[in-house]
């Protein structure tokens, strides 16, 4: 019995040391996740998951410390083990729908967002999300992309180029003498700007870079200044941290001095209590751009811009506002020499994490505008830059499911689809005539219509091809396919379009038909009218139109006396096309065909219907 009591003792003593262990392992696996170490936190959430303990809880953090890693695959997995518990609060809806679009689960992810919005937490920015399909995105630039050769194993992005020196972000620690330095972020080494000059890559030279993170830049156009983002780190000391032990974000300026980038200078709108970065210069250099989770925001990180005024003198920062900022992350400011903004999101509807955005700064109804595919992809795209005066630039992504890589792209000028619609048989153009293209689901996208000249032109995109239809009352209807693979090189791809004319003289001469008086043969006034317009589109026109002529009565008289009435009606007909100058031989034939081919066909039919079969009809035998 002593044996008995002795082994339970064990047991329960050995149980309360395995939960005393795991409890302390859950508290270091949580002090790292606080301490933003997600790097070293996953491989201890995965421990406590497999000795199943506090599984629910620690599937989410492990889900959170993937998609801080920007795994969203991962992320999935393991938000997926705990999402449908019990309890489970309604933003890991809204977390589990952004990890699954950055799988592609788009129909998934809108479910989701669906449950995270009736759980309480409406928005427009959800509704937004929910709203817009992936299809819904129109592609509104057309770029060409490649990586870039100086990029490395560790993360590099952020460039910016400046009279021929290449600029950028990289974690790949060379020749910093940081002594093997890792952020326990990502376990990468901590970021330095470096350049790109002459083939040679080397850290910038001066006082930018230092032990902690630094970078992204932007450079005045005199080559004067340059705004850096760094942790909060000067003159060889780290500033205080937050309340929550952060060492937040602050803008810096140095100052280029023979090539070395010296007397750094902290912006007066910083704080230790938030972060500023990723600066960018308005075109006229009097504005700067920049983000910020401060106070007051919309949420996350939002664009904020201030006025230059002075050396170092700012003015009060401006929220750029809700057209822009949404209740999520905006990031990465960068301003054309046209003053387009371009920055990166994922509170705006996108095809992944955080996509690349533009809106046109110098309208009055600013519109945010999706860039597509292939600058967006289902992970993040970031660090927009485009070189001045040309169609060259650089941008961000971690696509490859790797660290974050630079891609350079052309921006190609629209690809701008013209021609003209003409008459196949006179080759004259045709105006007003209505040409569409469709999509491959045979849907209309574009409607034209053809100015006085038969002429139309519209913007496309580049390999594509794009069925179209031609139309106009007088043609056949033309199908064809635009094929715009190949053209690279071109700004115009040019598609002629040729209409088929129908084959009815009456109706393109816009003719009501010849009519003749009871047991008579001569040309009326009102057919000499008709008969003229048939003179016109035969003169001028068609001048190669060959047509037959036929011609009828009513059931009045013998079968006989109409055969010959009908040919008297034909001759007489033949007779004035001829005196107004149509040459015989484009008049085929002319025949009678006295009652045998009625227009009514009637027994007792009225002085109406007499007249209708009273006629002579035009038929096409050639028209070219």
């Amino acid at each position: 019995m002593k044996n008995f009591y002795y082994l339970i003792l064990l047991l329960f003593i050995g149980n309360s040391f395995t939960v005393s262990a795991q409890s302390g392992k859950q508290k270091k696996a949580d002090r790292l996740y606080n301490d933003l170490a997600y790097f070293e936190a996953v491989e201890v959430y995965k421990d406590l998951i497999e000795n199943e303990y506090n599984t629910t809880y620690n599937n989410l953090k492990l889900g959170d410390s993937y998609m801080k890693l920007r795994s969203p695959e991962n992320a999935v997995f393991y938000y997926g083990d705990a999402i449908n518990t019990e309890g489970v609060k309604s933003e890991y809806y809204f977390k589990y729908a952004q990890a699954l679009r950055g799988v592609k689960r788009y129909d998934e992810s809108r479910e989701w967002l669906k449950k995270y919005r009736d759980s309480g937490n409406a928005s427009e920015d959800v509704d937004e999300m929910i709203s817009k399909n992936i299809e819904d995105f129109k592609i509104i630039d057309n770029y060409t992309l490649e990586t870039v050769d100086f990029n490395s194993g560790f993360s590099d992005f952020g460039a910016f180029e400046k009279d021929d020196i290449i600029y950028f972000v990289s974690a790949r620690d060379e020749g910093m003498s940081k002594q093997n330095k890792i952020y326990s972020w990502n376990g990468e080494p901590f970021l330095d700007v470096y350049q790109l000059e002459g083939g040679n890559i080397s850290p910038v030279s001066g006082d930018v870079n230092t032990i902690l993170h630094d970078g992204p830049i932007s450079i005045t156009k005199d080559g004067t200044h340059m705004y850096f983002t760094r942790n909060n780190y000067l003159n060889n000391k780290k500033g205080k941290r937050d309340s929550e032990k952060t060492n937040n974000l602050k803008i810096y300026r140095a100052t280029n001095s023979n090539g070395n980038w010296t007397n750094v200078v902290e912006l007066p709108f910083n704080s230790n209590s938030y972060s500023a970065g990723h600066p960018a210069l308005s075109p006229d250099e009097k504005t700067l751009y920049f983000v910020s989770d401060m106070p007051g925001g919309l949420g996350g990180t939002d664009i904020y811009k201030s006025e230059i005024l002075g050396d170092n003198s700012y003015g009060v920062p401006k929220n750029l506002g809700s057209v822009i900022n949404t209740s999520l992350d905006e990031s990465f400011p960068f301003v054309t020499e046209y003053n387009v903004l371009y920055f990166s999101s994922n509170g705006h509807p996108g095809l992944g994490l955080m996509d690349i955005f533009k809106a046109d700064m110098a309208t009055m109804n600013l519109e945010v505008e999706n860039l597509g595919a292939p600058v967006n992809s289902n992970m993040d795209d970031f660090a927009f830059f485009l070189k001045n005066g040309t169609n060259l630039g650089y941008f961000a992504s971690n696509r490859d499911g790797t660290s974050d890589d630079i891609y350079g792209f052309n921006l190609l000028k629209p690809l701008l689809l013209k021609g003209q619609v003409t008459d196949k048989v006179n080759l004259k153009p045709i105006p007003l005539a209505t040409v569409s293209l469709l999509n491959e689901d045979n849907e209309q996208i574009a409607f034209l219509e053809t100015d006085e000249d038969g002429n139309y032109e519209i913007e496309i995109n580049r390999d594509k091809e794009y069925p179209i239809e031609a139309r106009q009352i007088e043609y056949e209807v033309s199908t064809g396919t635009v094929n715009s693979f190949n053209t690279l090189d071109k700004e115009e791809l040019i598609y002629n379009i040729q209409l088929d004319p129908i084959r009815d003289v009456d109706y393109l001469a816009e003719i009501n038909n010849i009519y003749f008086d009871f047991d008579k043969s001569n040309i009326r006034p009102d057919a000499a009218k008709e008969l003229d317009k048939l003179v016109d589109l035969m003169k001028n026109k068609y001048p190669e139109l060959v047509i037959e002529i036929g011609s009828h009565t009513d059931f009045r008289g013998s079968n006989q006396y109409n055969e010959g009435l009908a040919k008297r009606r034909a001759q007489a007909t033949y007779d004035y096309l001829i005196s107004q100058g149509i040459a015989p031989g484009r008049i085929n034939d002319y025949k009678g065909y006295g009652e045998t081919q009625p227009e009514i066909d009637c027994e007792r039919c009225t002085s109406k219907e007499h007249q209708l079969n009273r006629r002579s009809i035009f038929s096409v035998v050639k028209m070219n």
